[in-house]
């Protein structure tokens, strides 16, 4: 396929830090200060979501003054090209 049509389109990409399932009613009872434990482990790579489709895996990194981050493991081009269909 010609993928000249699509390299300009824009797409949302978003890391994830872990996440977890909670009751309506904890979830009712979060205010400032309270703590949702994750299920990744401190050190532990970042999702990297490209409209939601995982495809790669990076750490966190400060780069002037704002949060980036490394990638440390990603998916072939074609693989990446495949999930975001």
């Amino acid at each position: 396929p010609n993928l000249d049509v699509i390299l300009d389109i824009p797409v949302s990409i978003s890391m994830e830090v872990g996440s977890t399932e909670i009751s309506i009613r904890n979830l009712l009872q979060l205010n400032q200060g309270s703590v949702v434990e994750l299920d990744r482990l401190a050190g532990e790579p970042l999702d990297v979501l490209v409209n939601g489709t995982l495809i790669a895996h990076g750490e966190v990194v400060v780069v002037n003054e704002k949060f980036g981050i490394r990638l440390t493991d990603v998916i072939s081009p074609t693989e990446r090209i495949k999930k975001l269909r």
